[in-house]
Order: C-alpha cells, then sequence, then structure tokens
C-alpha cells in the first residue's frame, strides 16, 4: 500500500533536484544579460542626456536583433538534448555545431544590413537631431558583436542539451564584470565616449563568444563530432528553428502593440505602462529559467524514449510553475508600494499603475504554466504547433487590446487584455499537452 507513495515522492524529489539543478543557474545567465544594458547606461548616463538618448535607441535596436534570433538556443537545445537522451554524444555536439554555424551565417547578415542602414535605422525611432548621431555610432560599432552574440545564444543552446546551466551562469557573470571595466576604460581612460562603451561591449561579446566555442569545440573532439560547416545540417537547424522565430516575431508584435495602446491613453499611462513591462519582464526571467529545465529535461526523456518520463517531469514543472507563480504575485502585490517610488515621483503615474499591477499580480501563476508548457513543447520540438498557437494568440489580443482606448478604458484594461493574451496561450497549451501529440520519441522528431 506504501510503495507507490513512496515512489511517486522519490520520482518527485528526482524532477525536484534535476529543475533546481538547471534552472537556478539559468536564471542567474538570464538575469545578467539585461545587467550588461544597465551598465552601459550607467556609464554612459554621465557623458550626457543625448548621448545616454542616443544609446537607449541604439540598444532596444541591438535588443531587437538579438531578440528575434533566440530560437538559435531553443532549438539547438531541443535537439541536443533528445541525442543526448538517446545517449549519441557525438550527433548532439554536431548538430549543436550546426546551430554555431547558423548563427554566424545570420550574425553576418545582420552586419551586413544594419553597418549601412544605421542612420535609417536610428531615425524610424524618431531619435533626435542631438541624439542620432550617438545612436548612429553606437549602433555601427555594436553590430561588430552581433555575430557573438548569436554564437552564445546557440553555444548555449548546446550546453542546455548536455544538461549544462552552470557555465553560461558563469560566462555570463565574467562578461559582464568585464564589460564594465572595458567600459569604464574605454570612456573615460581613453576617453572613446559613447564609441568606448561600444567598443568595451563587442570585446566582452566576443571574448564570450570565444569561451563557448572553446567550450564546445574541446566537447566536439572529445567525442569525435566534425567541427567543419555542413550545409544540410545547418539546413535542418534553420528549419526546426523558423517556427520558433515566427512564435517570437507574434510575441514581439503583441508586445509592440501593447505599448503602442499604451502611448494613446496618455503620458501618465504610457510612464506606468513601461514600469509595469519592466516588472513583468523581470517576472519572466524567473518563470522563464523553469521553461529552461523543461526544454533540456523533457528533450533527453524523448531522446531516451521515456514517455511515461516525460510525462511526469512535464507535471512537476507545471506544479513548479504555478508554485513560483504564486509566490511572484504575492510579492508584486506586497511590494508595490515599495517599488513604484523607485521609477516615479508622480503620483498620478503611481495611482494609474497600482491597479494594473494587481492585474500582473493575479495573473503570474497563468504566466507560470505558460511559460512551463512553451519550454515543455519546445523540448519536444513542437516549434509547429508553438507558432500557430501564438498566432492565434495575437488574433484574439490585438482587437481586444486596440479596442481599449476606443471604449474609453484604462491602463488596468490593457493590462486586462495581456491577461487574457495569456490565458489563451495557456489554454493552447494545455490543449496540446493534454493531447499527448507532442510526445514524440527517439534521436530526432
Amino acid at each position: 500500500m506504501t510503495q507507490a507513495p513512496a515512489t511517486t515522492r522519490a520520482t518527485r524529489r528526482r524532477h525536484d533536484r534535476e529543475i533546481v539543478m538547471l534552472a537556478v543557474p539559468a536564471f542567474g545567465a538570464l538575469v545578467a544579460e539585461p545587467l550588461f544594458v544597465m551598465a552601459d547606461s550607467a556609464i554612459v548616463g554621465h557623458l550626457g542626456t543625448a548621448q545616454l538618448a542616443g544609446l537607449g535607441v541604439a540598444s532596444a535596436l541591438l535588443t531587437t536583433a538579438v531578440s528575434v534570433f533566440v530560437f538559435l538556443a531553443y532549438a539547438t537545445t531541443a535537439a541536443v538534448a533528445r541525442r543526448v537522451g538517446a545517449g549519441d554524444l557525438q550527433t548532439a555536439i554536431r548538430q549543436g555545431m550546426d546551430g554555431i554555424w547558423l548563427a554566424l551565417l545570420i550574425g553576418a547578415t545582420v552586419i551586413a544590413v544594419v553597418l549601412p542602414a544605421a542612420p535609417a535605422l536610428v531615425g524610424l525611432f524618431g531619435a533626435s537631431d542631438t541624439a542620432a548621431p550617438y545612436a548612429t555610432t553606437y549602433l555601427r560599432i555594436s553590430s561588430i558583436g552581433i555575430p557573438a552574440m548569436l554564437v552564445v545564444l546557440a553555444a548555449t543552446g548546446v550546453l542546455r542539451g548536455l544538461q549544462n546551466t552552470k557555465t553560461p551562469l558563469y560566462v555570463a557573470i565574467t562578461g559582464f564584470v568585464a564589460n564594465g571595466v572595458l567600459n569604464l576604460g574605454l570612456v573615460y581612460g581613453a576617453d572613446l565616449g559613447i564609441a568606448g562603451s561600444a567598443w568595451g561591449t563587442v570585446i566582452a561579446q566576443w571574448g564570450m563568444a570565444a569561451v563557448y566555442l572553446v567550450v564546445v569545440v574541446r566537447g566536439a573532439r572529445r567525442h569525435g563530432a566534425l567541427l567543419r560547416p555542413d550545409r544540410t545540417g545547418i539546413r535542418a537547424s534553420a528549419q526546426a528553428g523558423a517556427p520558433l522565430l515566427v512564435r517570437t516575431l507574434s510575441l514581439r508584435a503583441i508586445l509592440l502593440i501593447a505599448t503602442a495602446v499604451a502611448a494613446r491613453l496618455g503620458d501618465a499611462d504610457i510612464a506606468a505602462h513601461q514600469i509595469i513591462l519592466s516588472l513583468w519582464s523581470l517576472l519572466a526571467f524567473a518563470l522563464d529559467a523553469i521553461a529552461i529545465a523543461g526544454q533540456a529535461i523533457i528533450g533527453r526523456y524523448l531522446g531516451a524514449e521515456d514517455p511515461q518520463g516525460a510525462r511526469a517531469a512535464c507535471r512537476r514543472m507545471v506544479e513548479w510553475g504555478i508554485a513560483v507563480g504564486v509566490v511572484l504575485g504575492l510579492l508584486v502585490i506586497v511590494s508595490r508600494p515599495l517599488f513604484l517610488p523607485l521609477f516615479t515621483s508622480d503620483p498620478t503615474v503611481k495611482d494609474t499603475a497600482l491597479p494594473a499591477l494587481i492585474m500582473v499580480a493575479l495573473s503570474q501563476p497563468i504566466c507560470g504554466v505558460v511559460f512551463v508548457l512553451d519550454g515543455v513543447l519546445m523540448g519536444a520540438g513542437d516549434g509547429p504547433y508553438l507558432a500557430g498557437a501564438m498566432l492565434v494568440t495575437l488574433a484574439v489580443f490585438a482587437p481586444v487590446a486596440l479596442l481599449v482606448p476606443v471604449i474609453g478604458a484604462g491602463l488596468t484594461a490593457l493590462w486586462g487584455a495581456m491577461t487574457l493574451m495569456m490565458t489563451v496561450r495557456m489554454l493552447t497549451l494545455l490543449l496540446r499537452t493534454r493531447s499527448g501529440h507532442w510526445v514524440v520519441t527517439g534521436a530526432t522528431r
């Protein structure tokens, strides 16, 4: 009578250990990434308002360029984890190398576009005449680091697929420290101004990419995996990533629509929206860490042809997502009187943000389920379904959000639409996971 519960408890503890071992370092690496921008802003901010404004425009463009290609990490994680589960480390690393070569090709293409088009791209963001030259300078120099950041994404996916999230954490911390030191030295020591900040970041990024390449190349040599480009493998990596690119672009469209609607509501509303969106993004890092663990764990179970283990891990991660979502929601409610004064002293902005923050807090358990199941289906290589589900979500969200200013509603209603968006995502993901169609075992999907 007691054997089954004891077995269940042991299984749950095993899953908990795996989730913690993968998710905690992943969270550290995720948080380190936005610290790059914060460090640059703190250093450049002392040069002047025009320089800081230029950095803001250029950083927005660079962040968008890199985040669009985050599929390089997601698709690589799933492919490598499956091969790891199947016990084929040689092919696992070979597939990882294909993802890295694809990252270099995409990076070279992005540089070819950004260098000549930098002034026009800055102009699209409406930079002032005083800020535009600084934005253009920073964008052109920093574009040289885009291939490095894409290599970092792909190589991070390789290591995650190998169930290693500690190395990305160490590299991220080292890169952050190096970035700060280089920026201070080049901006003020060498008196290069905003160009020094850009060069410091580029050097740090290529240093991170070099460390990743050394780690992956050593693994490839250890297991006899080929290092040279393989056209078929690179094409397969691109095909696996294409649906995830659609998913990412759809999500970016949702966030852009939300910001555009908030801007129509008034200055106080857009200011409050930006504050809330920054908090929402920070909370997403904690939940995304569990999703990253899900990608690696689910891919490994399916590669090992253990569908029961994959389903059990999925259930446990959903429980984690809900629990973490509840904790985050409570933290938002408790800390909101302390959080808002960090960003604004305007009482109108505070009053506008407070009820919308409650909406964000209440939605966190839903977000927990969404992030976890997103990671599970990515780990299963179920990209086409994720792309379709996100397009459906965009189709539901867009008219509801655009209706907010028409009916005279405010920011709370907009974040109600954001909660609806997450609810639709949750329903589409639950529908898929309960159907069992994502459970496709074997070294390849």
